[in-house]
């Protein structure tokens, strides 16, 4: 290889703020940060969590928007005020804020915001996944209006699940409760009482999959052949925050029943400085509606933040 044709590493972009995840909390905080005239990239990999929903509810003024709309007028939104975005993957990070891309690029930041959300991991149910935002739902707040006074079912992934079968009586007097591999001694005394008060049924037995007649839900198949009607199908996914460089970070991390999620004050600041968490990542339950807020907040506090900094060593030079 000649000297001419050895290729010198590139240096590192350096940008006031790198926002890594591009759903609504990535997107909001840039959006703050761009009117604040902070240089601001967004990475983002293109796994938004409500992708399999047509539309999304309970965002005032956005309600029954579809999500991939709504994801692309906020990238218009933030592209008016200077933000950069890349659909790319960050792959590693390193003290000092650097951000490797699976592309290859580095980036720098002198702030970082994580904002990348969480996965689904849905029960191994033939049928379940194929059907996950249409009639196989998990939150009656975001689709228990749509499919209001159908016949429900709620397929158990652990004793927790008893809540969303009560929770879910709110929108259909007609529910079944399946425990498929939740076993009578793991319910109390209680659930069993409150479940009845509620007039949820309770069907033993584990379900083997689902039955579909024209593209439609119409019942479950247990595993000993019965079947049982139902038009929609409630069920709680196992949230695994995605988490890799909040730990890479050595953000402290603390355990809850529905997985490890970042120490965070208010704003969404994590144990490490300068590096904060916003959206799902922090926290399983954060609806769209939320994440936009965090988002909003975490970029708001970010923006002062660095203004202070950078007066303060003004100061002291």
């Amino acid at each position: 290889m000649t000297q001419s044709t050895i290729r010198k590493p590139r240096k590192a972009e350096k940008y006031d703020v790198v926002v890594v995840g591009g759903g609504a909390a990535g997107l909001s905080a840039a959006l703050v940060l761009g009117r604040a005239r902070r240089s601001t990239l967004v990475v983002d990999a293109g796994e938004p969590r409500n992708a399999p929903a047509a539309h999304m509810q309970g965002y005032l003024s956005r309600d029954g928007m579809p999500p991939a709309e709504f994801l692309a007028v906020g990238r218009e939104e933030i592209a008016r005020y200077g933000v950069e975005l890349v659909r790319d993957r960050a792959v590693g990070v390193a003290p000092g804020f650097t951000v490797s891309l699976e592309s290859g690029r580095t980036v720098r930041a002198r702030r970082l915001i994580v904002a990348t959300g969480l996965a689904d991991e849905l029960p191994g149910v033939p049928g379940v996944a194929e059907r996950f935002g249409r009639d196989v739902l998990h939150c009656p707040y975001c689709h228990g209006w749509e499919v209001r006074d159908r016949a429900f079912g709620v397929l158990a992934t652990t004793p927790a699940s008893v809540h969303q079968a009560l929770m879910v009586t709110q929108w259909s007097k007609d529910v079944t409760f399946f425990p498929h591999t939740v076993t009578g001694s793991d319910l109390s005394d209680d659930d069993l009482r409150r479940l009845a008060a509620a007039g949820v049924r309770t069907v033993p037995g584990e379900v083997a999959g689902l039955v579909v007649d024209d593209d439609r839900l119409t019942a479950v198949r247990l595993a000993d052949g019965s079947t049982h009607s139902l038009e929609v199908l409630f069920t709680a996914p196992r949230a695994v925050p995605r988490t890799d460089l909040l730990r890479r970070l050595g953000a402290e991390l603390h355990e809850t029943p529905f997985g490890a999620y970042p120490v965070v004050d208010e704003t969404g600041l994590t144990t490490v400085p300068g590096v904060w968490a916003a959206g799902n990542v922090r926290g399983f339950a954060e609806q769209v509606v939320n994440a936009a807020a965090g988002g909003y907040r975490a970029a708001a506090t970010l923006n002062g933040e660095l203004l202070m900094s950078d007066l303060d060593s003004a100061v002291r030079a």
